[in-house]
């Protein structure tokens, strides 16, 4: 399976995969003030940095490292994190995201998820995202990108959304 670009960016945004180093000082706690937002990493940026290997490079899709987290770099500053929980199985993987409060409700979330969606479209892999049925900006950012299919629910009773991958053009 192809793995993704290294850096996927836009304008106005930036994802980074998160280093082997990053991820080790992301689960120690240490801070890179001059490219971390101050609420950056959240919990949630630590769990997924935990997934990443030490000794890879974060750059080799044949390993799946391409596929996993990445940060969210705005205004030259770290404000999340997004990515899969591994490489494609059978076409398909699964995504998360998530930012700090500062950068909520200005379009960050579905910028990043639609980049990281067009870049898996080009390799025609599915994605698919769990959400609380309860977190609205979750869902819409979902609907925006074309998370259109309910494929049922988790064990925790999240929703399970799937987007397919739109033809190669």
């Amino acid at each position: 399976m192809a793995g993704l670009p290294a850096l996927i960016s836009s304008d106005r945004i930036r994802l980074f995969l998160i280093s082997p180093e990053e991820a080790a000082d992301m689960v120690a706690g240490r801070r890179h003030d001059d490219r971390w937002h101050p609420d950056y990493p959240r919990k949630d940026d630590v769990d997924a940095a935990s997934m990443i290997r030490a000794g890879g490079d974060g750059a080799d899709g044949a390993d799946g490292a391409t596929w996993g987290p990445r940060h969210i770099v705005l205004d030259r500053l770290a404000v999340g994190s997004i990515g899969c929980f591994g490489p494609p199985v059978d076409g398909e993987t699964e995504v998360g995201y998530g930012l700090v409060p500062d950068a909520r409700g200005r379009g960050v979330a579905t910028e990043a998820l639609g980049l990281l969606a067009a870049e898996a479209d080009k390799v025609g892999v599915r994605l698919r995202a769990s959400v609380a049925p309860d977190n609205t900006s979750s869902l819409r950012v979902l609907a925006k990108c074309g998370f259109s299919d309910l494929r049922g629910t988790t064990e925790d009773g999240e929703l399970v959304m799937v987007r397919r991958p739109r033809p190669a053009s």
